[in-house]
């Protein structure tokens, strides 16, 4: 994944918000970590955010005394596994997973694919559950990776199912963080995946695989995550795309009624 460096910006709170200089400063740091896989110094730190090194230096003993960072390479600096670990733990997040995983397990034999199941956090797309498939070769998404919303299928899946203040303050939330415009083309490409019911595209990422992904409904009948298998054609495949359709929507309804949600009414 690619990194980038990221602009912060001091601004005057409004009366209506209280001033956090030192929570907002250990935020900034993990926030950018976030998006440097292979971490980064103190200096660059510094210079990322527009800091000096002295203040930086009490932010990273905090966060690396917490856990939530680390060292690697020498001096560079790189996020933990906890914040993946806290999420995981978040009742509706592990109560998601929960119901998720066997259903994935069974997915994967039927159609011996892989499969995962990602949700939207930020400007990502992340891997909360995953499943290999039950063969000598394949393709597979690890667990706990992140992807932009805009490359992956399983973030249009989820972004064409939002509600509407949901989708804007997604995609506020998006162009905020990387500084990117919307493609011109999302409404009409939103519009055609809520009409199928899922997504059915080549793969953003990696040549050969065609991603297809269902969504996974709350109580609102709203997307709350999706199922996706990048579909690799194997010389002795049973399974076609299809059929696969069908059998990741069936699996994600049932994963939709476990957790207590509703598909919306067609």
């Amino acid at each position: 994944m690619a990194s980038g460096k990221i602009a912060k910006t001091a601004s005057k709170p409004s009366k209506n918000t209280y001033a956090t200089p030192a929570l907002e400063k250990g935020l900034d740091v993990i926030e950018l970590l976030a998006h440097q896989p292979s971490g980064l110094s103190k200096s660059d730190i510094s210079r990322h955010l527009n800091r000096t090194v002295s203040e930086i230096f009490r932010m990273l003993v905090c966060l690396e005394k917490r856990g939530y960072i680390a060292q690697s390479d020498g001096d560079r600096y790189a996020l933990t596994l906890k914040l993946f670990s806290l999420v995981q733990e978040h009742p509706p997040t592990e109560r998601l997973i929960t119901e998720a995983l066997p259903v994935i397990h069974r997915v994967t034999q039927q159609m011996n694919q892989s499969c995962h199941m990602g949700i939207i956090e930020g400007a990502q797309v992340t891997i909360l559950a995953q499943a290999n498939a039950p063969t000598p070769v394949g393709f597979y998404v690890k667990l706990g990776s992140t992807v932009d919303l805009m490359e992956a299928a399983s973030g249009y899946v989820i972004l064409s199912h939002l509600r509407e203040d949901d989708l804007e303050r997604a995609l506020t939330e998006w162009k905020s963080i990387t500084g990117k415009k919307v493609p011109e083309d999302l409404k009409k490409h939103l519009s055609r995946i809520r009409r199928q019911g899922h997504e059915t595209q080549p793969s953003y990422l990696v040549r050969g695989v065609v991603n297809i992904s269902c969504p996974i409904f709350d109580e609102r009948s709203s997307a709350i995550g999706a199922l996706t298998v990048p579909y690799i054609q194997y010389n002795e495949s049973k399974v076609g795309l299809p059929e696969t359709s069908k059998i990741l929507k069936q699996a994600c309804l049932e994963i939709t009624y476990a957790i207590g949600g509703k598909p919306p009414a067609i």
